[in-house]
């Protein structure tokens, strides 16, 4: 089994409510993850990244927030993919890397990195600036139309839930 396979082994687990299962193939892959972490090939850090989710690796925030700040759009992509998956339930994680994610959703180079960055957000606690951030990229005309939507949207549901409180 290679870490692409054991990722997928770990949502079958997760799904399945297999927490024993999920913990033991953690600490079975624990070292492969950080090893692939720091594979200079871009596809094998992604595929890292991505697997600290899958693998529910909580104890790896830091090393999930190198891949936010990774060279590659298909490592943000994928540390982005795993946060959102970690901080459905705990949304600190979300507001430990926020300023990170507001750099990422306004300014990345790639138009997925911001949208994903963008859910991302919508996991952590309802902060005025983000809302503000979300709002102004949701009115910004000269950015792509889905990434509007995704800040309107997500702008929409931090608003709902700050109001809520």
């Amino acid at each position: 089994m290679d870490l692409a396979e054991a990722a997928a082994r770990a949502n079958e687990l997760a799904a399945a409510g297999d927490e024993r299962g999920l913990a033991d193939l953690r600490a079975e892959w624990a070292d492969e993850v950080e090893g692939a972490a720091r594979n200079p090939d871009f596809r094998v850090r992604a595929l890292a990244y991505r697997a600290i989710g899958q693998l529910r690796y909580r104890q790896k925030l830091e090393l999930l927030r190198r891949g936010l700040e990774d060279e590659s759009p298909a490592c943000r992509g994928s540390a982005l993919l795993s946060l959102e998956l970690l901080s459905r339930d705990h949304p600190g994680n979300v507001n430990a890397v926020r300023p990170l994610l507001h750099e990422l959703a306004s300014r990345d180079s790639n138009e997925a990195v911001r949208r994903l960055a963008i859910v991302c957000l919508k996991n952590g606690s309802p902060q005025r600036e983000t809302i503000v951030l979300l709002s102004g990229l949701a009115e910004d005309d000269e950015a792509d139309r889905e990434l509007r939507q995704t800040a309107a949207k997500v702008s929409a549901a931090l608003t709902r839930k700050s109001r809520s409180r």
